[in-house]
């Protein structure tokens, strides 16, 4: 059976103009499916977390080790604005699940990208996320917790996304699928308002 980066990819009607960023909590599927859906557009892949950790010569954990939480915010600031500022224009950016919850990042987006929240429900995180490492929330800390404490003070300002997706345990292909209907739903939209 082919994957999704063995499939020819298909061919759609989406013209996209600027950056669309992908924004939710960890273990949505921002890398996953912005991957996906970048290889499906047939345009480039940025993680702003690898970004950052290029930046820095460290990896997310050290930075929020060793100079916290509030210094990690502003070098992803500079970091996304970079990635969202640097050709070319269209591109399928994965940020960090704190990223929209910055003021200053999230206004950036809203102004100058397209953005999709993938919205996934408790459970779901705490599968795709209880055996990872790379979580500095997430370390040493019980992650049903702290996840269910992040829906509760993130959810309303990722709803400010232009596009909400909510995803299940399903295939990455139908996840992309409804990512990718909603795009084309959202630009009828915005075309339909000019």
């Amino acid at each position: 059976m082919q994957n999704l980066f063995t499939m020819p990819r298909m061919k759609q009607n989406i013209k996209v103009n600027k950056p669309i960023v992908m924004v939710g909590l960890m273990g949505a599927g921002k890398t996953s499916v912005g991957r996906a859906l970048a290889h499906h557009l047939g345009v480039p892949f940025v993680d702003s977390d690898k970004e950052i950790e290029r930046a820095a010569g460290c990896s997310v954990v050290d930075i929020f080790s060793l100079y916290g939480e509030q210094e990690f915010r502003r070098v992803e600031q500079h970091v996304v604005e970079r990635i969202i500022n640097t050709p070319p224009a269209v591109k399928v950016i994965s940020t960090g699940e704190g990223a929209f919850i910055t003021p200053e990042i999230r206004d950036r987006i809203l102004q100058d990208a397209i953005s999709i929240w993938l919205k996934a429900d408790l459970d779901l995180l705490v599968k795709r996320t209880q055996f990872r490492d790379t979580r500095p929330q997430l370390l040493h800390n019980d992650s049903k917790k702290i996840l269910a404490q992040l829906i509760a003070e993130r959810y309303n300002t990722y709803a400010m996304a232009n596009i909400t997706v909510e995803t299940f345990d399903e295939s990455l292909r139908k996840t992309l699928g409804k990512v990718v209907d909603a795009l084309e739903q959202h630009l009828k939209q915005k075309e339909g308002k000019k």
